[in-house]
């Protein structure tokens, strides 16, 4: 698939002006400028990330009645239900916050609901359940935001509820005890980002701040809050990076039980990066759910023997696996579909359905399906007589404002700019396909159907040595808003001939410049672009600067994102 090169914007002044503080590779302070550090303090923050950057969490509205009420609920021996969704960040933040309390007060269980039987968030099933064995409060965490009607039926019942959420507000909040979601308007506490399983750590950090329980015990499952940041794909940036570097450092050096399980399983014996959690600890993790029940899930991050915790993690181990091949399946007949229908040719959407595909794939075949056809992407299913399926996006058109507009096709939807879920009667099908299609042709410029790749900054060859690239790995951990940076080097060729395809799908790169510096290279599935290197013309290429380790050596290697040949003003 062609693909758009487009350099960042970088703000020049305030990069020559962290030139003259850190005196470090201009490009380097490129980088920094591009993500919003403007001196050398703020360089320091982000260089030297210490916990004592966490923020007070008392300044998140609602924090106090929070903790008023829990420790209401445990002077008077109230039952106390812990309540959160099945994906990494819902199970996460229920087994941070329910082992947090279990440890001091013994009237506690948590609740998971059903992807297939209860679907997400806050369902009436869970709230009947609390009410049947007698639960007087109800702590939601990663939900909840959106459940006003469900909540008040709670409390109509005696039970009441603290709302712990990330999730954009929306005009009618649920009456309850407190919320705690940085997003509400009124919320005066500085960062917004925050993951669900980030806000319930900042809930049991008040907590423990207010009465005299050590640290340590707050931050024993540091490792999963890291877990929660990098699945859920929020911003790299203030706390979250910080909880991110803090919550790595533990993965690394002192794991808990239920991450040392998973690495173990995943027979990674290396240093785990972000990247590393989310897609090696989180599928696992999130095909407990996809392909079953996430509680299983839970009882793994709240298992304190690491011989169970083995156990718990073989089974998510198998339902990945599972995963892996349904997976597999639907993505291939969901291509065919395409392939073999002129129809999509002419759409600027995509939508399909089976009645048959696995309710729980579905959003990873979407997002397969935009590797391929690079469309706002819709895959359905058929569930409890309803069609439902999930929904992902492209860059420049909004997925929850364009479901919005098709409002009156839909019985249920929610979600964000690039992901969401939907539900709608088989007899609306035709006419909300119709509708999402004029939708998106009136919302994206036609340049954007053709994806982007953005660069931070150009550079020669020559600047690159083990100096440039020690200062460039202290920008990780990366995410949104900081991701792993990509440079672009004009006027390459290959070296001597040496470059090849190898397994019939990659290329193996060596790579030089005028000066006569080469670098190796891989790029994966870029065999097509084999005829670019034997052309002896130059050519631009685009990559991310890596270390490589091998055989007690360890070697500076480009991982190449794609190439094209130099145009001429270039050359």
């Amino acid at each position: 698939m062609q693909k758009r090169w487009t350099l960042k914007k970088t703000d020049e002044q305030i990069s020559n002006r962290l030139y003259e503080q850190l005196k470090i590779h201009p490009v380097l302070c490129r980088l920094l400028a591009q993500r919003g550090i403007e001196n050398y303090d703020d360089a320091k923050k982000f260089f030297r990330t210490h916990e004592d950057q966490l923020l007070d969490p008392f300044l998140m509205k609602g924090m106090q009645r929070a903790i008023d009420r829990i420790l209401q609920a445990i002077a008077h021996e109230e039952k106390i239900l812990i309540y959160g969704d099945y994906d990494v960040d819902g199970t996460t933040s229920v087994a941070v916050v329910y082992t947090f309390f279990k440890n001091i007060y013994p009237n506690i269980e948590f609740y998971i609901p059903h992807r297939f039987t209860e679907g997400y968030g806050v369902s009436k099933q869970g709230i009947d359940y609390a009410i049947a064995n007698s639960f007087k409060l109800l702590i939601t965490l990663d939900c909840g935001i959106k459940s006003a009607q469900l909540l008040t039926y709670a409390n109509q019942h005696g039970i009441d509820t603290i709302v712990c959420d990330h999730h954009l507000p929306g005009d009618d909040l649920p009456d309850v005890v407190a919320i705690l979601n940085p997003k509400q308007a009124d919320c005066p506490y500085p960062y917004k980002e925050l993951c669900g399983c980030g806000i319930g750590y900042k809930l049991i950090t008040a907590f423990a701040s207010q009465n005299n329980i050590d640290v340590e015990e707050v931050n024993k499952n540091l490792d999963l809050v890291a877990t929660a940041i990098a699945a859920d794909i929020v911003p790299i940036t203030g706390e979250n990076r910080t909880l991110a570097v803090l919550g790595l450092n533990k993965v690394n050096t002192k794991p808990s039980i239920p991450i040392q399980a998973l690495k173990m399983i995943s027979e990674m014996d290396k240093a785990f990066t972000i990247t590393d959690l989310v897609f090696i600890i989180a599928p696992r993790v999130n095909a407990a759910g996809r392909m079953d029940d996430a509680r299983k899930a839970v009882d793994l991050f709240i298992e304190t023997d690491l011989k169970k915790a083995m156990l718990l993690a073989e089974v998510l181990q198998v339902d990945n696996n599972d995963r892996r091949d349904v997976d597999k399946q639907t993505t291939l007949e969901a291509l065919d579909l395409l392939h073999n229908n002129e129809y999509y040719l002419t759409q600027k959407s995509t939508v399909v359905y089976q009645p048959h595909w696995h309710k729980g794939v579905v959003g990873i075949v979407a997002s397969r399906l935009i590797e391929h056809h690079y469309r706002p992407t819709i895959v359905l299913t058929q569930s409890n007589g309803k069609l439902t399926g999930s929904a992902r996006s492209i860059k420049g058109f909004n997925l929850f404002e364009g479901l919005n507009e098709c409002a009156d096709y839909l019985e249920n939807y929610g979600g964000h700019y690039f992901a969401a879920g939907l539900t709608l009667d088989e007899t609306m099908l035709v006419g909300f396909t119709k509708k999402f299609d004029e939708v998106v042709r009136s919302k994206v410029p036609i340049e954007l159907f053709e994806p982007a790749i953005e660069i931070d900054a150009t550079i020669h060859f020559a600047d690159i040595n083990p100096g440039f690239l020690n200062i460039l790995n202290q920008f990780a951990p990366h995410g949104p808003e900081n991701m792993k940076p990509i440079f672009m080097t004009r006027n390459v060729y290959d070296y001597k001939g040496y470059s090849h395809v190898v397994k019939e799908k990659h290329l193996r790169f060596v790579l030089c410049q005028q000066n006569g510096k080469t670098f190796n290279g891989i790029g994966f599935n870029l065999a097509d672009k084999e005829n670019i290197l034997k052309s002896n013309e130059p050519f631009d290429v685009l990559y991310h600067i890596e270390e490589n380790h091998w055989n007690g050596n360890t070697t500076i290697q480009l991982k190449i994102i794609d190439i094209r040949l130099s145009v001429a003003e270039d050359k």
